[in-house]
């Protein structure tokens, strides 16, 4: 289904067994860039955010320009005037990490000084456990886009952002009936979510899969930042960890955060970052 591949995944209220920091994300941030590019899938277009099943970069964490969001683009041209109008929004709803060498090539193409990284969700929210991309797979993509930027935006910093915990969706929203319809009807993140009043072993034992696979993501970004060098942040799992509530997400989708959810998915990743 259309919809599937098109949903990135909401942020919402932790569950036990959240991964710990890995440490800080960087050692020196540099001066505040002048330049940001945004790489990634649904949620970083801020899909669902001002409109019913459309994108909505204006509202997006990272590049977009509504002060209420208070994205990163924001916060760093209260520092750097020079950033004004270069904030480009390179990610697409629906990219899993298959995309982000070509979404890279953009963002070196725009000569951005600072670029954002947030993906993952699509290669584990589909609608099947056994559709998920392989965790080798995964870092391969990785690996080559972040070779990309590394070649064409040496002075770059560049911003890996963990995969957020799609089992605490299903936690805060499988009690909600108007959340499991949504899912049921559209089959939203079936690989998680199908099924989601069920409490029967094989159910437990898949979504837990699941949960490990993000979970596997994770560590293989952290571990692509660290190779990439001095220059890569990777935010410490800050994005897993964070208890999202349900009130944050859409309520067109019960997927994608609204702009509640936007608006503190830019604060917690900003902090956990380079934090100009």
């Amino acid at each position: 289904m259309r919809l599937v591949r098109t949903l990135g995944i909401a942020l919402t209220l932790g569950v036990a067994g959240a991964l710990t920091p890995t440490g800080p994300a960087a050692a020196d941030a540099g001066p505040p860039p002048g330049s940001i590019a945004s790489l990634g899938d649904s949620i970083s277009r801020g899909f669902n955010a001002c409109g019913f099943f459309v994108d909505c970069p204006a509202r997006a964490y990272s590049t977009g320009d509504d002060a209420g969001v208070n994205s990163h683009y924001l916060r760093i041209r209260a520092k750097n005037a020079a950033i004004s109008g270069r904030a480009y929004n390179d990610s697409r709803s629906g990219a899993r990490a298959a995309d982000m060498p070509g979404q890279a090539d953009r963002a070196v193409s725009q000569g951005a000084r600072y670029v954002t990284m947030l993906i993952g969700a699509n290669d584990a929210c589909t609608g099947s456990e056994q559709s998920m991309t392989s965790v080798a797979a995964f870092r391969s993509s990785i690996d080559s886009a972040l070779s990309r930027l590394k070649a064409g935006l040496p002075d770059a910093r560049v911003y890996v952002i963990s995969v957020p915990d799609i089992k605490r969706l299903w936690a805060v929203g499988k009690d909600n009936r108007n959340a499991r319809n949504t899912w049921g009807w559209f089959g939203v993140c079936k690989s998680m979510l199908g099924n989601a009043a069920s409490t029967a072993p094989s159910d437990e034992a898949r979504r837990d899969r699941v949960r490990q696979r993000v979970i596997d993501f994770n560590a293989q970004l952290a571990q692509a930042c660290t190779a990439f060098g001095p220059n890569c942040a990777f935010d410490g799992n800050a994005v897993f960890n964070y208890p999202f509530s349900l009130a944050q997400v859409s309520t067109w989708d019960y997927f994608h955060p609204n702009p509640a959810g936007q608006k503190i998915l830019a604060e917690v990743s900003y902090t956990a970052g380079f934090n100009w």
